[in-house]
């Protein structure tokens, strides 16, 4: 089968959201002007550099009270920053909840039952539990091809890992075992793990 997307597929679901697989999962929280938090799941995630350590994220779509965006960005672009939590499987409830599309007002920590704490370098809300939170400043939202796509782009200045995710001086994955997006509304846990070297290491 070979399609053009402009023409469309034909198929019931779009292969489109199955293709690229597995992601991670930035769970995303923020804190607007006005001082309300807000905490919301992004599969159009990764990181993006190693020196400074830069991460970034995708949002598509629009919700009436964010103006031509969602919640996180338009708080992030009245503030400049934003948290990365990590998802473990243990939170995938509470992941899912607050993924509801919820009134700009609406704290989605609250709502999700999700205990916060406060960032150490940015005035930013974090999941409490999380097996790494990642603080960052805003370094640059970029618009991309088709209406209310955004990449928000950061630089990490600040990093919680959880203590019984160190093992052996290693940020262990085992211990949390993290929480992948797959197609439609399919998820993985990552519990297989090995090491490759490379040719040249």
């Amino acid at each position: 089968m070979f399609y053009r997307p402009e023409d469309g597929h034909g198929l019931p679901h779009n292969p489109f959201n199955a293709l690229i697989t597995p992601r991670p999962i930035g769970w995303i929280s923020t804190r607007g002007k006005d001082g309300h938090d807000n905490l919301a799941p992004y599969s159009f995630f990764n990181g993006a550099a190693y020196v400074p350590p830069q991460v970034m994220f995708s949002s598509t779509g629009t919700k009436e009270d964010a103006g031509d965006t969602k919640d996180n960005v338009a708080n992030i672009r009245e503030t400049g920053v934003f948290c990365v939590n990590v998802v473990g499987l243990a939170d995938r409830d509470a992941m899912n909840a607050s993924s509801e599309m919820l009134p700009r007002n609406v704290d989605e920590f609250a709502h999700a039952g999700i205990e916060k704490t406060e960032c150490e370098t940015i005035d930013c809300p974090r999941v409490a539990n999380a097996p790494a939170a990642l603080e960052c400043r805003l370094t640059q939202i970029v618009q991309l091809v088709g209406k209310n796509n955004f990449v928000v782009l950061g630089e990490v200045t600040g990093i919680h890992l959880r203590d019984d995710c160190l093992v052996d001086g290693k940020f262990e994955s085992a211990t949390y075992i993290p929480l992948s997006r797959m197609g439609y509304r399919e998820y993985t846990a990552v519990r297989e793990v090995f090491e490759l070297a490379r040719p040249d290491d």
